[in-house]
C-alpha cells in the first residue's frame, strides 16, 4: 500500500453538495452498529452467567465465539459477488432480518449443539455485511470521500462495543442474558425495512439526490474506473499479490481486534474483580478513544492522498501496547488496563484507511470480490482470535499468554501492509473530469 494509494490523473472538483452524507452514513452507521452489537454479546453473555448456566468449559465457551466467524469465512466471498453484480440494497435487507432472528435464538436455546448451529448461521447471514455496506459505499463516494465514508460505516464497531459494554452488563444484571440476547436481536428486524425504504444501489436512481451532486459522483466514480487497468479475470485478481498481502495482514490483525473484542469483558472482570456492570462500563472505555482516532486519521487519510502511513504504524503501536501488558501482566491491574486502553484504541484508528485503499487497488468489477475475500481471511482470524484468546485465559488461568498472542499477531500485520503495491493510473485519462467539472 505505497503512499501513493490514491494518487488522481487530475484534480478533482469539490463535491457541489453533501446531501449523500448526510442521509446515507447515519444509515450505513446503524446498520453495521446492528450487526456489530449481534455478534459481540456473546462476551457479556459468557460474563454474565451463560457459561455457568450451561455449564460450559473454557474450550466449549471458546468454540461458541468462535464458530460466528467459520459461517462469516465461508459466504463472504459469494456475498460481495451478489452485491457487486445485484443488488448490496436487496442482500442487507434479508441479512438484517435474518440475524435479528438468530440472534435472538441465542437465548432461547439451553442445548450446546442448538447454539453452536445458532452462532455458525449467525455468521453466516452476517458475511453479507461488511463487503456489501464497502461495495455500497463505494458507489456512492469519491477516492477523497472514501477513507470518511469507510470510517463512518466502521465505527458502527467501537461504537457500538462503546454502549454494547455498558448497557449490555446492565440489562444482564436487570434481567438475565438471555434476555439480553432476545432484546438485543429485535431492532435488527426493524432496521431492516427502514435500511430497505432509504437507500438504493446507485446515484442515478436516488430521485432526492440533487442533478449537480448525482453528476459529480457519477462523473468522478467513472473517472477512477479508466485510470485502472482491467483485471485479466475474477479468479487472477484474487490471486494477486496485493491481495494475498493483504489477505494474511488481515487476518493477522483481526486476530488481534477480536480476542481483544470477545473477551476483554472476561479479563476485565476476572483481573478486577469487577460486578458484571461495571465490568461493562471499565470496558467500555477503550472504544471511547478508538472513536476519536478513527475519525482523526481518516480524515488525515483523506486530506493527504495517502493511506500506508495511516495504517501500519496504528497497528505497531497496538502491538507494543499489548507487549507491555503482557509484561506487566495481573501484577498491576490499572497500569495493564491503560496499555490495553492504548492498544484497543490504536488498532482501530486504521480502519478507514484500510478499507478505502481496497477498492482503489483493482477495477470495480472485481474489487466487491477482493474485500470479501480479504474480509473472510478477517474472519479466520476472528475465529482465531475468539477462540484461543478464550483458551488460553481458560486453561492458563492467566491474561498474559494471550496479550503475548495479540502482540505478536498486530505486529505482523504492521510489518506486511509495506508490501502492497499499488498500480499506476493510465495518463491518458487525466482531462476528462476536469473537463466535466468545468462544464
Amino acid at each position: 500500500m505505497s503512499d501513493q494509494s490514491r494518487t488522481a490523473p487530475g484534480p478533482i472538483a469539490a463535491s457541489p453538495g453533501r446531501t449523500r452524507w448526510a442521509r446515507l452514513l447515519p444509515i450505513s452507521f446503524v446498520t453495521y452498529s446492528l450487526a456489530y452489537l449481534d455478534r459481540s454479546n456473546y462476551s457479556i453473555g459468557v460474563a454474565g452467567g451463560m457459561k455457568t448456566d450451561l455449564h460450559l468449559d473454557a474450550g466449549v465457551s471458546a468454540l461458541l465465539g468462535a464458530l460466528f466467524f467459520l459461517g462469516y469465512f465461508l459466504f463472504q466471498v459469494p456475498a460481495g459477488v451478489y452485491a457487486e453484480r445485484r443488488s448490496a440494497r436487496n442482500l442487507i435487507f434479508w441479512s438484517l432480518i435474518a440475524w435479528g432472528v438468530l440472534a435472538s435464538l441465542q437465548g432461547i436455546g439451553s442445548s450446546v449443539a442448538f447454539l453452536m448451529v445458532v452462532r455458525f448461521l449467525l455468521g453466516v447471514v452476517e458475511a453479507a455485511v461488511l463487503p456489501a455496506m464497502v461495495i455500497f459505499l463505494s458507489h456512492w463516494f469519491t477516492k477523497a470521500e472514501r477513507g470518511r465514508a469507510n470510517t463512518y460505516l466502521i465505527l458502527g464497531n467501537p461504537v457500538t462495543v462503546l454502549w454494547l459494554t455498558a448497557v449490555s452488563g446492565y440489562l444482564v444484571q436487570a434481567t438475565s442474558w438471555r434476555w439480553m440476547f432476545i432484546v438485543e436481536g429485535l431492532p435488527a428486524v426493524i432496521w431492516a425495512f427502514v435500511f430497505r425504504a432509504l437507500v438504493r444501489d446507485h446515484p442515478h436512481q436516488a430521485s432526492w439526490l440533487d442533478p449537480a451532486e448525482r453528476r459529480y459522483v457519477e462523473d468522478a466514480l467513472a473517472e477512477e474506473q479508466r485510470a485502472m487497468t482491467p483485471a485479466a479475470s475474477l479468479m487472477t485478481a484474487l490471486r494477486s499479490r496485493n491481495v494475498v498481502i493483504l489477505s494474511v495482514q488481515y487476518f493477522l490483525w483481526s486476530l488481534g481486534v477480536y480476542g481483544f473484542v470477545f473477551w476483554l469483558p472476561s479479563i476485565v472482570k476476572a483481573a478486577g474483580g469487577q460486578g458484571i456492570g461495571m465490568t461493562g462500563l471499565i470496558s467500555a472505555i477503550p472504544y471511547v478513544f478508538a472513536v476519536v482516532l478513527m475519525v482523526l486519521n481518516s480524515r488525515l487519510s483523506d486530506r493527504s492522498g495517502h493511506r500506508n502511513r495511516y495504517v501500519w504504524p496504528w497497528l505497531a503501536l497496538s502491538a507494543v501496547a499489548f507487549y507491555g501488558s503482557y509484561l506487566v501482566g495481573t501484577k498491576n491491574f490499572w497500569a495493564a488496563f491503560v496499555l490495553l486502553v492504548i492498544a484497543g484504541a490504536a488498532q482501530y484508528a486504521p480502519y478507514g484507511p484500510f478499507f478505502a485503499a481496497i477498492p482503489e487497488l483493482m477495477p470495480r468489477d472485481v474489487a466487491g470480490p477482493a474485500i470479501a475475500l480479504v474480509n473472510s481471511l478477517g474472519a479466520l482470524g476472528g475465529f482465531a482470535g475468539s477462540y484461543f484468546v478464550g483458551w488460553l485465559d481458560g486453561t492458563t488461568g492467566s491474561t498474559s499468554a494471550s496479550f503475548l498472542l495479540m502482540s505478536v499477531s498486530l505486529a505482523g500485520s504492521a510489518i506486511l501492509i509495506p508490501f502492497v503495491k499499488v498500480p499506476r493510473p493510465h495518463k491518458s485519462s487525466g482531462t476528462t473530469l476536469r473537463a466535466n467539472a468545468d462544464s
